[in-house]
Parts: C-alpha cells; structure tokens; sequence
C-alpha cells in the first residue's frame, strides 16, 4: 500500500532545463515536490503528494473530503477493520 497526501500548491519554480519543481502547503507545512508528472497545474491547485511526487490533481472538495477524514483522527487501519483480514493479510480468528 502507498500513501499519497494532499496539500495545496502555493509556488511553481519553472526552468527549462531541469524538471518543474514547486512549493506544496500540508496544512502549515511547506515542502519542495516534484510537479513534472502533473504539467498542468497551477497554483492554488491541490494534489497528491507520494514520495516527494506529485502524482494527480485533487479538486478543492476532494481535498476538503481528505482533510475532514484526517482530522477525525482516521487511518488507513480503520477503512479495513471487520474485513476479516489483519494487517499482514491473514485471516482473523
């Protein structure tokens, strides 16, 4: 399983020699991620974020969806209790 997270694009560093890079907010935190895979993006836009990548677009309610999700307090865990299956992918008993 990988985990992708949202957050929103507040700058886009744009040089013709290298890969487009920019500046992603997650919730209060600023990080430099990779844009080249999402060409079409602008700022304000929201994505997912895996590994340093973005890797798709999120409109504002789907990002809103996600955020609202987080600060619940939910986890990937909790999508998959009482499907008979732990963590490893084994059966429960």
């Amino acid at each position: 399983m990988c985990l992708g997270i949202p957050g929103r694009v507040t700058r886009i560093d744009e040089e013709p020699s290298s890969l487009s890079m920019g500046k992603v907010d997650f919730g209060g935190i600023s990080k430099e991620v990779c844009l080249a895979y999402v060409p079409e993006v602008k700022v304000g836009d929201y994505v997912i974020v895996h590994v340093g990548f973005a890797i798709s677009i999120l409109n504002e309610e789907e990002a809103g969806e996600v955020f609202k999700y987080f600060e619940q307090g939910g986890s990937p865990r909790e999508s998959t209790a009482g499907s008979g299956t732990s963590e490893a992918g084994t059966e429960d008993a």
